[in-house]
């Protein structure tokens, strides 16, 4: 028997989509290849990388509460991500922080169209 994604504190639905749309079909599949290579899958199945996201989906299979990452933790955590996002398909040039921002409302070019 199969258990929602979202049965696992801190992950709603729109978690629960972003695994199905990523070939995690349940909880029993999430924890089992955990939340690192879950979260590649995503990104590779169309999920724009957030680093809040990453951590919640970190600590909710830990069992912890989703701000209870802090410190070298989350520095170390910070790295996994940056490297993970860096290796994802067309995310290796990702904008990040405001540039990112003003990309997404066209305030500025996209790298390489200038």
């Amino acid at each position: 028997m199969s258990t929602p994604v979202s049965s696992i504190r801190n992950l709603g639905p729109a978690v629960q989509a972003a695994c199905a749309r990523a070939g995690i079909p349940d909880a029993e599949t999430l924890r089992e290849i955990g939340a690192h290579d879950a979260y590649g899958r995503m990104l590779r199945s169309g999920t724009k990388p957030h680093f809040i996201s990453y951590y919640v989906l970190q600590m909710a299979l830990q069992g912890r509460p989703w701000n209870d990452c802090r410190g070298k933790e989350k520095d170390d955590l910070r790295a996994r991500f940056d490297a993970l996002c860096a290796e994802a398909p067309g995310r290796g040039d990702a904008l990040s922080g405001i540039e990112a921002a003003l990309d997404e409302i066209g305030v500025i070019a996209r790298r390489g169209d200038g």
